[in-house]
């Protein structure tokens, strides 16, 4: 049966925005794609699910904490974040100067 049958005969909606795209979900898309490709396929053959579940904690660690991503100054989202909400605190603590 297809998804998208079983969704019917559940009364569900796909979270798309159209009959055929996933632009809603395009960053899911993304994660999707490259845990495949980075992971499932480049490791692969897998013994079992749990081979699969315990490699991907490891690269779900390893995408967080030391993969370079481009798009975020070639530093770990957990890095990016951790300089983004460090720098939101810096900022709230400099007092506006005000006129007399």
């Amino acid at each position: 049966m297809a998804d998208t049958e079983r969704l019917a005969e559940i009364g569900a909606r796909p979270s798309i925005g159209s009959i055929g795209d996933s632009y809603d979900n395009a960053l899911a898309e993304t994660v999707n794609g490259l845990y495949k490709t980075e992971l499932i396929r480049r490791q692969g053959p897998w013994r079992n699910v749990e081979h699969v579940e315990l490699a991907t904690l490891a690269w779900v660690e390893w995408f967080n904490n030391r993969r370079l991503h481009g798009e975020l100054d070639d530093i770990p989202p957990a890095e990016f974040e951790a300089l983004h909400y460090a720098q939101s605190r810096t900022q709230k603590q400099i007092p506006t100067p005000t006129r007399t």
